[in-house]
């Protein structure tokens, strides 16, 4: 796996057994214990091809809550390292998780949370994968950074990852939603929280046969929409979601009949 390709995507949650099914029938995902006792009830979900994408823990007291992104290290420790050196600050790690790899949870210099992760499994799998015909069904398709200086952000991940900007979209007032150049195709974008009002954060998008299907199951499984559904380049539309609990999720999907 490259050196910031989005690797994981975790929730921790004060009620897991609500949030289990709620995410079974939105995204289509199988949920089960992990298999190693060390991991203390770590739920994994796995997506319909059976390739494991997101973890799901219970989080009590004042461990933060919602969705969060890893990104693959080569490097862990040398990776923290040249975070600091670049403004950024160490929040957990590093450490390494029995039977997966090695860990580190940083903060950029806007404050904004991410997680690294050097996972030497054989199966780790790929829990994100280019949205492409349907063939990242129940997987990470896209992330997104809201952060109060996208220009800061793009110079702090470029120095760690090699990232660059590749071209951006106009939001007008909202300013400019930048992808993220890496590789042969962006894995995501990086736009301006202050413009947006968007909450100053990682977000990520699952993929879903039918964006209105998974937006209806949704609210009726005591969710809300929070934007969309927008169409986006390709004839697939997003949407974002909160679940249950209030965590927010992106979704990605086409219209059934094509629309």
């Amino acid at each position: 796996m490259s050196n910031g390709t989005p690797a994981w995507f975790e929730l921790t949650t004060p009620d897991l057994h609500a949030s289990l099914p709620f995410y079974e029938r939105v995204a289509g995902w199988q949920i089960a214990m992990s298999p190693a006792a060390e991991h203390g009830g770590y739920r994994l979900a796995s997506a319909p091809d059976g390739e494991a994408v997101a973890g799901i823990m219970t989080g009590q007291g004042q461990m933060p809550k919602g969705w969060s992104v890893y990104l693959a290290a080569d490097d862990v420790d040398a990776t923290v390292a040249r975070a600091v050196e670049l403004g950024g600050s160490i929040l957990a790690g590093p450490m390494d998780i029995p039977h997966v790899g090695r860990f580190a949870a940083i903060a950029d210099p806007q404050g904004v949370m991410v997680n690294l992760i050097a996972d030497t499994r054989e199966s780790a799998g790929s829990p994100f994968k280019q949205m492409e015909g349907g063939a990242g069904t129940g997987h990470g398709v896209w992330i997104e950074l809201a952060t109060p200086d996208p220009d800061a952000a793009f110079a702090f991940y470029g120095a760690l990852f090699g990232w660059t900007k590749a071209g951006a979209m106009p939001m007008g007032e909202m300013g400019e939603y930048a992808f993220i150049g890496a590789g042969d195709a962006p894995p995501g974008a990086i736009m301006s929280s202050a413009a947006t009002g968007a909450p100053a954060r990682w977000n990520w998008y699952v993929e879903v046969p039918d964006i209105d299907a998974a937006i209806d199951t949704a609210k009726a499984e005591g969710g809300a929409l929070l934007q969309g559904p927008d169409q986006i380049p390709g004839g697939a539309f997003s949407a974002n979601i909160a679940d249950a609990q209030g965590y927010q999720i992106g979704l990605v999907g086409h219209r059934a009949g094509g629309q």
